[in-house]
Order: C-alpha cells, then sequence, then structure tokens
C-alpha cells in the first residue's frame, strides 16, 4: 500500500508545532484618560452682621392707674413718674415728701418702708436724691419715691410714717449729712459723734479725714 503523503508544515514553523491562528500582533486598548477633579466648592459666604440693636432705654415714661390717683390728689407736686425695669418710680417735691408717704401708707397701702437712701450728683443743683423703696403686702408691689434736695436743704422726716426711718435716715445724714426735719434723733449712727464729712459724699476723700481723725482721737500718725 503506498504511503500517504505527509502533511508538510508551514514554513518557519518548527516541526511538531501547529500555526494558532494569525500571526499578526494584537493591539494594546489605549489607557484611559484621568477623570476630571470636581470643581471645587464656592467658599461659603459670610455671615450678614447682625442688625444693631436700638439703645437700652433704662427709664420710660410711666401713666399707670396709680400715677393718675398721685396726680389727681398731689397735681405738679408729682415732678416725673417713670418705670425702670418694671419699677415704678415717682419723683415728688421735697417739701411734700412726707405728705405723700402718708398717702402711700394709708390709700396706697404701702405698709412697709424696706429700703431709704440716697444718692449724690454733685454737679447737679439739688445734688441729693432722696430714695424711698416701699412694699405693698396687700397688693404685692414695689414703689420707689423720690425726692431732690440740695446741699443743707431739709427733707421731712417720714419716721413718723414708717418707724424704719428713724435708722435709715440717721444713716443718710451720717453717710451723705442730709438733714431730716422732725427726726426725733437725728445723730450719727455708724460713725464717731466727731467724724468730719460725710463718707458717701463723692467730693469727700476718705483717706486724708480717716487719717485726721486716728491722728487726732488715736494719737497715731500715718506711716507708723
Amino acid at each position: 500500500m503506498a504511503d500517504e503523503p505527509k502533511e508538510q508544515q508551514p514554513s518557519g514553523v518548527p516541526a511538531g508545532d501547529k500555526p494558532t491562528g494569525s500571526s499578526a500582533p494584537t493591539s494594546t486598548p489605549p489607557a484611559k484618560a484621568p477623570a476630571a477633579a470636581p470643581p471645587a466648592a464656592a467658599p461659603p459666604k459670610p455671615a450678614a452682621p447682625p442688625p444693631a440693636k436700638p439703645p437700652v432705654r433704662l427709664q420710660t415714661p410711666l401713666n399707670n392707674e396709680l400715677v393718675g390717683r398721685v396726680r389727681a390728689k398731689f397735681a405738679t407736686a408729682l415732678v416725673e413718674a417713670t418705670e425702670d425695669r418694671k419699677q415704678a418710680i415717682l419723683t415728688v417735691e421735697c417739701e411734700r415728701l412726707a405728705e405723700v408717704a402718708y398717702y402711700m401708707r394709708d390709700e396706697e397701702k404701702f405698709d412697709l418702708l424696706s429700703d431709704l437712701t440716697a444718692v449724690d450728683w454733685p454737679k447737679r443743683e439739688k445734688r441729693f436724691d432722696v430714695v424711698l423703696n416701699l412694699y405693698s403686702f396687700a397688693k404685692n408691689e414695689r414703689l420707689r419715691v423720690k425726692a431732690r434736695a440740695g446741699d443743707g436743704e431739709q427733707v421731712p422726716s417720714v419716721a413718723g410714717v414708717w418707724p424704719t426711718a428713724n435708722w435709715l435716715e440717721r444713716e443718710a445724714f451720717d453717710m451723705f449729712g442730709i438733714i431730716f426735719a422732725g427726726h426725733p434723733n437725728l445723730t450719727r449712727i455708724l460713725l464717731p459723734d466727731e467724724w468730719q464729712g460725710y463718707p458717701l459724699r463723692k467730693d469727700y476723700d476718705i483717706i486724708e479725714q480717716d487719717t485726721s481723725w486716728v491722728k487726732e482721737n488715736l494719737g497715731i500718725e500715718s506711716g507708723q
């Protein structure tokens, strides 16, 4: 039997190896372009400045029922009526202070004088504000009554209206030199009787006065 012809290998291919397809080189796909960075966020807008606050008015005019009754009773003796942080304040003529005090106790039921003090305004013609802080148990209400007095001007005492005024007026006399006409015993209550001057006046030199009294009464020189 004649031998079958052998399959010839393509030239350039070693014996025993079969061609695996086209010998053309495989192309590499192009690299992807890098993704674009996201746009930067816009900077936040600066906050708008807060609106300017209106100036605080501590005292505003007051015209309630109490003011109406007092004005009807005393007319021009009620110099001013204001409200400061919900506190009613009535300023009355100094010479009618005791009369107003009796009315406040008997008619308006302000039966407690919780405090009596003073404020010095040295550049003002009537330099002192005599201040009475009142309280009504019946109405659970507070009221401030003020009277302006000049240096040396006598202020009517209210010790006969509220007994607590006895010592409180003595303290105001001791610290400010305010004279309360009709007080039963207007003498110093905190400082020695020989003390010179009134320590809560704005023009008072506490160091000089204290040194002077210590030297005179204790015989101690400053610096010893």
